[in-house]
């Protein structure tokens, strides 16, 4: 039997990288994590994100000219070249991806799959999730792998982490919500109008949108309220549109009471595929309460 492998893809930041201040490719190198690039359409134009899309350049054209990003790939097609390339060296494969909901990415992956049925064992998982969330699962995935641990025995140990991320979610302007079906167009106009700031919720994958929150205060308030509900936390960190802290990061963070057990409460620049449903102006909070010593 061989070592499983891991295979992501690139809504994840893992980490290491984050708390190391390296690059997801250099933490998935030494992991023997296998990233596969998102596919981004923006205008009629394609990129692969990691390589020749910026995702602070994107967010910014998305604040000025409310272009919206969608997911398109990889395909069925792009996941069976990774796959066949990896059965070379393994027979297992665990390929952990971003939330079903939110792209067609899970999809592809089990669609290519059936190429290998019967030869190879690859058990395609939904993380539920995506940022550090995913990064969390894709690395423990590969430090259970490499104790070994059989296939069946990764896949539920990771089953059962994946219950223990959360995320809590506001947002400055409600297009994107509109755009992605999570609000009507008249909730749309109307919390434009009385500057309503939703409060939402990542649940079994889905952004849900739980109540209204008027001024930007309140809702910073409510991600805090949110993080301050937890007696353990492993991880956590704060998503949003800029990748350094600013003044709205720092209300937040004087207002969370609690401490990951790392220690650590990084902010995270989002990338297109949360950009894409939630928009360039919003702002969240990740939390991991640690699970079976992961």
């Amino acid at each position: 039997m061989s070592k499983v492998h891991v295979v992501t893809d690139s809504a994840l930041r893992l980490p290491t990288a984050v708390s190391e201040g390296v690059s997801d490719s250099e933490v998935a190198e030494e992991l023997d994590i296998t990233i596969v690039p998102l596919t981004v359409e923006i205008e009629g134009k394609v990129f692969k994100d990691g390589v020749d899309l910026d995702h602070e350049e994107l967010l910014l054209r998305m604040a000025s000219e409310r272009v919206r990003p969608e997911i398109v790939g990889p395909t069925a097609r792009d996941f069976r070249r990774v796959y066949g390339r990896l059965t070379r060296k393994t027979d297992q494969i665990v390929s952990l991806h971003s939330s079903a909901s939110l792209s067609l990415v899970h999809r592809e992956a089990k669609r290519a799959t059936g190429a290998f049925m019967g030869r190879y064992d690859i058990t395609v998982v939904d993380s539920e999730t995506f940022s550090l969330g995913l990064g969390i699962l894709a690395e423990g995935a590969a430090r259970l792998a490499a104790k070994p641990m059989p296939l069946s025995a990764v896949v539920r140990h990771i089953r059962g982490m994946l219950r223990h991320i959360y995320i809590s979610l506001t947002t400055d302007t409600l297009d994107y919500l509109e755009y992605s079906g999570l609000i009507s167009a008249s909730q749309a106009v109307l919390g434009t109008m009385l500057d309503n700031k939703p409060s939402l919720a990542v649940e079994r994958g889905k952004i849900i949108p739980m109540e209204k929150v008027i001024g930007r205060d309140d809702a910073i308030g409510k991600l805090a309220d949110f993080a301050n509900e937890f007696p353990h936390i492993d991880k956590m960190a704060v998503l949003q549109s800029t990748p350094y802290a600013t003044e709205e990061t720092e209300m937040l963070k004087d207002d969370i009471e609690v401490v990951a057990e790392d220690g650590q409460l990084p902010v995270l620049l989002y990338g297109p595929l949360l950009a894409s449903h939630v928009g360039p102006d919003a702002m969240g909070m990740l939390v991991y309460e640690g699970y079976g010593g992961h």
